[in-house]
This record gives structure tokens, sequence and C-alpha cells, in this order.
């Protein structure tokens, strides 16, 4: 079954509706984005969240202290980094947080904006724990809500797991899981109303990707 993460996390309101439905992972955007939160903000918001819930920093070409500084005010558990990171970029930055958190074990993924199946051919080249595959939207290097060609997401399986974004809502979601059986179905804006997460849409899309339909 694949796992669900609630990303854009933002408000108290956010914390209330992702303890109610308990998805397995929580985003906080800490690039430039409308969803964007700084390392204050998400760490208090931190303190009243669930503590079987994984939270997940999303940065992009962000420097490598400052990855480090969320990791130890957020208690990270997964860091993703959405830009144009290079191989040599995410093998260093593995090294850098195992020497940071030796008791801790943080996963890294590296997510590829999909435009075709030429977009997919360095995912080999990367060491990381998880592959985000979003649809590729000029100017966006994420969180755009766009659909891609699922069965390139299919095809990327063969170089490690995927975590599924996109375009997602609780209308495709099962479509989805049973197409691509992500690691993670990863969703945003399929669970807003104006912009903002919407505790229905959230409980929804749950339910749906925990179906047996």
């Amino acid at each position: 079954m694949s796992k669900v993460k609630i990303c854009g996390i933002r408000r108290k309101e956010d914390i209330l509706y992702v303890n109610k439905y308990l998805p397995e992972f929580v985003g906080f955007v800490f690039a430039q984005s409308k969803r964007r939160i700084n390392f204050d903000a998400a760490a208090d918001l931190v303190k009243n969240l669930d503590t079987s819930i994984k939270k997940v920093g999303v940065f992009v070409n962000e420097t490598y202290d400052n990855i480090i500084d969320a990791i130890n005010k957020c208690d990270l558990d997964v860091v993703q980094v959405h830009g144009d990171e290079s191989p040599r970029y995410l093998g260093e930055l593995k090294n850098k947080i195992m020497d940071f958190t030796k008791e801790k074990r943080i996963e890294v993924w590296k997510a590829f904006r999909v435009k075709d199946a030429m977009s997919l051919h360095e995912l080999g080249s990367f060491d990381a724990d998880g592959f985000v595959l979003d649809a590729f939207v000029e100017g966006f290097y994420g969180g755009a809500g766009k659909k891609f060609d699922w069965s390139l997401a299919v095809n990327a399986k063969k170089y490690g797991k995927i975590i599924l974004a996109g375009g997602l809502t609780s209308q495709n979601v099962i479509e989805a899981r049973n197409v691509v059986s992500p690691m993670v179905l990863d969703v945003s804006s399929g669970v807003e109303t104006d912009g903002f997460k919407d505790e229905k849409k959230i409980s929804e899309f749950i339910c749906m990707a925990r179906s047996y339909e």
C-alpha cells in the first residue's frame, strides 16, 4: 500500500487536520513558493505534530549548512531537494547529514520534473533514498499541481523508490496508486481550497488512497 504525504503545511489548522487523519508524511516547503515557511515557524508547528508522522523538508538549491540547520530546528526525517542539485551535491549532502545526525537516519529524496522519457535518464546517477516525480512546468521547480504521464513513473521504478507528485486529487488517487504503486503519494494543491489546506479534501484523499477498491 502506498503511503501518503501532505505537502505545504504552514498553519496550526493544517497540523490539526493531519493529526486527525494521520498521513505517513507531511512536507514543509522551505524554498521560494506561495507555501513557503521559515525554519522557526515550522519548528513551532512540529511541536504539536503527531509523533507517528514523518517530517519532510523541501529545499531548492539550498546550502548544506541551511539544510543541517533545518534538520536541527525542525527534527526532520526526510530532506527533499527539488532544484538543480547534482549527483556530487547529493552525495556530499548525505555525508554531511550522516556526520551531523549519527543517531538518526535521515532520508534524502531527489525530485525530478518529468516532461518526457528523457527527463528520467539522470535518475541512475543519483544515490537517493527516493525519487520525487513531478510534472515539468516552465518556471516552477514543483508544486504546480499538474499531472504527467504516469507510465513514465512506472518505468522509473527500476531506479529506486518513487514518490509520485503532480496533479493528484481524491478523484484520481486510486488510479495513480493502481497504475504506479509508488512508495508515496504526494499531494498539496489537490487538498486545498483557495490556496489553503481543506480538512474535507485531506480526509477524502487519505481515505481513497488507503481504500482497496
